[in-house]
C-alpha cells in the first residue's frame, strides 16, 4: 500500500478514441442450401413464426454461433395489406385491376404488418406532425411524400459480428434475383457505396446509409437501408421482381406478368421446376417460407465491423526529488537503507508498480512495469499509463 500520493494536474491526463475494424466475410453456403427446412440444422425456426435465426453450425451444437436473424414485413399502405390484398394481380404497388389468383390467401398478414411497424418504430421513429410511425424511406430524406419501402426483408446481424457498429462504406451483399436460382446468371451486388462520407443521422437508432446496386440506379434512390449501430439491413422485395430501382414489389407503375408460376407451397425462386413470384411469397407464404427463399438467393455478405476503444491516458511524472525511497519494509535494515553502502551515497529506489487511487486514497487500478526502473535524485521519469474501457 502506498504511503506517498501525488495528485494529477490538468495536463497530466488525456482521453483518446481508437476504432478497431475486423473483416467479416459470409458465404452463401452458411445460410443457404436445401429448401426443406427440417434438414437445415443451422437454421432455427420458432413456434411464433415471426423470424428465423441462422447459425454457423447446427444450432444445437455447443460451438454454434448466432450469425443473424431474417424476417419480412409489409407496410399498412402496401397493396398486400387490407382486405383487398392480392386484388392487384401480379405485383403490389402497381396500378391496375387484375384478377386475384384463387390460391392467393393472405397468410400471417397481421404478423407481417406488426413486424414492419415494430422495426419502423425502432429505426425510423414517428412523424412529428401526424404522430404516426414513419415508414422506411428509400432516399433517407424523410420528406413528404416519401418514396417508401413498403415490402421488405429485414436482416438483423448478431452483436458478435457487428460489435459496436458496421463500418460505413464496407457493406456488400450479392443476391441472385432471376426467376429461378437454377438458372445460371450473375448475382446482383448491392452495397452502401460512398456511405463513409454520405450517411444519414435522422434515425432514433443512430446512423444509417442507403444500399445501392452496382448498376445504374440513381444515387439517391436506394434499394434498402443499413443501420450501422443497430446492425440491421432493410431490403426492398423489388430486388427479386421487376426493376429494383423503382418502388413497390414489382417496380414501375404498369402491371407486368408474373416471373414465376404461382404454386401453393413453393418458395419464390425455387430450384425445382415450380416457383412463385415474390408478391405471392409476401402475400400467401409464411414468414419462414419467404425467408427460406431469401436465404437460397443469397450468395455472400461482406462487411467490416467496428470496435470503439475509449482510453484515458495518465502521465505519471516522478520528479528528481520524488519517489527516491521505497515504502517496502525490506528497504530498511536496522534503520539503514540496504541499497546504500555509504551514508553519503544517494538514495535509490526501483519502481515496479504504478497505482491509481481515488480522491480518498482507495486503490482503483494498478499497472505493472515489464522491468524495474531505477530512480534516484539525478533522474526524472514520466510513465504513461493507459486505461481502456
Amino acid at each position: 500500500m502506498a504511503t506517498t500520493f501525488k495528485n494529477f494536474l490538468n495536463n497530466d491526463t488525456t482521453n483518446t478514441r481508437t476504432l478497431l475494424h475486423e473483416a467479416i466475410p459470409m458465404t452463401g453456403s452458411i445460410v443457404s442450401g436445401t429448401y426443406i427446412t427440417n434438414t437445415e440444422t443451422n437454421i432455427k425456426n420458432y413456434a411464433h413464426g415471426m423470424f428465423q435465426s441462422v447459425y454457423d453450425y447446427p444450432y444445437l451444437s455447443s460451438s454454434a454461433n448466432h450469425v443473424f436473424d431474417i424476417t419480412m414485413g409489409i407496410s399498412g399502405s402496401s397493396w398486400l395489406s387490407g382486405s383487398s390484398a392480392g386484388a392487384y394481380g401480379y405485383h403490389a404497388g402497381q396500378v391496375g385491376t387484375l384478377t386475384q389468383p384463387s390460391n392467393t390467401t393472405a397468410v400471417q398478414q397481421d404478423k407481417k404488418l406488426n413486424i414492419y411497424n415494430q422495426m419502423a418504430q425502432m429505426l425510423m421513429g414517428y412523424e412529428p406532425t401526424r404522430g404516426i410511425i414513419r415508414g422506411f424511406d428509400r432516399d433517407g430524406s424523410l420528406s413528404e411524400p416519401n418514396v417508401g419501402l413498403e415490402e421488405v426483408f429485414f436482416v438483423s446481424f448478431a452483436r458478435l459480428l457487428t460489435k459496436d457498429e458496421i463500418k460505413k462504406g464496407s457493406f456488400t451483399m450479392a443476391l441472385y434475383t432471376g426467376s429461378a436460382v437454377s438458372t445460371p446468371y450473375d448475382p446482383l451486388t448491392i452495397g452502401d457505396y460512398g456511405a463513409a462520407n454520405n450517411y444519414r443521422v435522422n434515425s432514433p437508432a443512430g446512423e444509417y446509409g442507403l444500399l445501392l446496386t452496382s448498376s445504374t440506379c440513381p444515387t439517391d434512390q436506394g434499394v434498402g437501408l443499413i443501420f450501422y449501430q443497430a446492425g440491421v439491413v432493410v431490403l426492398t422485395a423489388s430486388l427479386f421482381s421487376g426493376d429494383p430501382c423503382t418502388t413497390g414489389v414489382g417496380g414501375g407503375t404498369t402491371p407486368v406478368p408474373n416471373n414465376g408460376i404461382i404454386t401453393t407451397g413453393s418458395y419464390f425462386g425455387n430450384a425445382t421446376t415450380s416457383s412463385v413470384s415474390i408478391d405471392y411469397a409476401f402475400l400467401s407464404q409464411s414468414i419462414s417460407g419467404a425467408c427460406d427463399g431469401f436465404r437460397n438467393r443469397l450468395k455472400n455478405i461482406s462487411f467490416n465491423n467496428t470496435t470503439e476503444l475509449n482510453s484515458t491516458i495518465y502521465f505519471c511524472r516522478a520528479n528528481h526529488n520524488e519517489f527516491n525511497y521505497s515504502s517496502n519494509p525490506t528497504y530498511v535494515n536496522q534503520s539503514k537503507i540496504v541499497v546504500k553502502d555509504n551514508t553519503t551515497d544517494l538514495p535509490v529506489s526501483y519502481i515496479t508498480t504504478i497505482g491509481l487511487y481515488s480522491a480518498d486514497n482507495e486503490l482503483l487500478a494498478m499497472a505493472k512495469l515489464s522491468e524495474p526502473l531505477k530512480k534516484d535524485p539525478n533522474t526524472e521519469l514520466t510513465l504513461r499509463v493507459r486505461l481502456d474501457y
